[in-house]
């Protein structure tokens, strides 16, 4: 690994806890050393930063996922840009793969509070100059920031996937009407059809399927979903395809969350395999043998270039799912 007085000698990538394993990759592509840094806990839960090296004038990069433990990591990610803004880092970059309250996104009844936006605010009290993330649960959350956000998508890594599979009689399903632009992209990007489950949520992480809107008799069906839960959606879904004559069911998500009855529905699922990304950590005991787990470690390596050097980011999608 090169040390700081080549390409990136303006660039400190500093990782929280969340996903110390991606950080290491995406400094391992740009060929640095991680910031030789700790995130602590004292006692009383309160958390604390300690920083061993310059970042004065600094491109700083905060590489940190605010999936669970939610809060503990979203309050690393915002004590650890306050502590970069007050040691004078030139930018201030926050890179979230997994930007968490991205669903409570809108007031879907009275009194709701939009976390999504609230989320946004603190980040950029704390100090953020710029956001990088992926895949976000709605796209309108772009426009609750008020500084730069990029916004990557892994569907193309999920599509590179799928083409070295070489699947035949494809159809790429999207689970809830949510989901059916990401689906049309992955199917465009397939060339292969697809189609829509039309489902009724009766309580929250309960789903009960309704009617499947297209033909899957007979085809190798890909669910695809920005993210998975707690595998109630997914999993409903593809016993139903099942159900409906599908030769067989493959799941792709960017983020896999996996909380509370997942694996157990994966496992017991008509699903054959399911396909996450690693931008949150999956823990040992939850990688059964169906699920797959695909690197972000270069597309977000590439972004980060791109970044630093003031390139437009659409170059990374040309020719691929965009």
């Amino acid at each position: 690994m090169k040390h700081m007085d080549g390409k990136y000698s303006g660039i400190k990538i500093i990782a929280g806890n969340s996903n110390m394993a991606l950080a290491q990759e995406i400094a391992e592509y740009l060929e640095v050393q991680l910031c030789n840094s700790e995130v602590v806990s004292f006692s009383d839960g309160e958390i604390g930063v300690n920083v061993f090296e310059s970042v004065r004038g600094a491109d700083v990069f905060v590489i940190q996922s605010t999936g669970t433990p939610v809060n503990d990591n979203l309050m690393e990610l915002l004590i650890l840009i306050d502590s970069m803004k007050r040691a004078s880092a030139g930018r201030i970059n926050a890179v979230i793969p997994y930007y968490g309250y991205a669903r409570q996104d809108r007031k879907a009844k009275s009194r709701d509070p939009i976390t999504a936006k609230l989320v946004a605010n603190l980040l950029t009290t704390a100090g953020a100059d710029r956001v990088i993330t992926m895949d976000l649960h709605s796209n309108q959350i772009q426009g609750f920031f008020d500084i730069p956000l990029d916004h990557l998508s892994g569907g193309a890594l999920i599509t590179e996937y799928y083409k070295e599979k070489k699947l035949e009689n494809m159809v790429v399903v999207s689970p809830d009407v949510g989901s059916v632009k990401r689906s049309r992209k992955l199917a465009r990007s397939l060339n292969c059809p697809f189609a829509i489950i039309d489902k009724e949520r009766p309580r929250p992480n309960e789903t009960a399927v309704m009617n499947v809107i297209g033909d899957v008799k007979g085809k190798n069906c890909i669910m695809v979903d920005d993210m998975i839960d707690t595998a109630g959606t997914i999993t409903s879904g593809a016993n139903a395809l099942l159900d409906l004559g599908a030769n067989s069911v493959f799941a792709a998500c960017s983020h896999g969350v996996f909380s509370g009855p997942a694996i157990k529905r994966i496992q017991d699922s008509a699903i054959e395999e399911l396909v996450t990304l690693n931008t949150l950590v999956i823990p040992k005991e939850k990688q059964i043998e169906k699920i797959k787990i695909l690197s972000t470690g270069t597309l977000f390596g590439r972004a980060i270039d791109y970044v630093h050097f003031g390139r437009s980011l659409s170059k990374l999608f040309v020719g691929r799912y965009v």
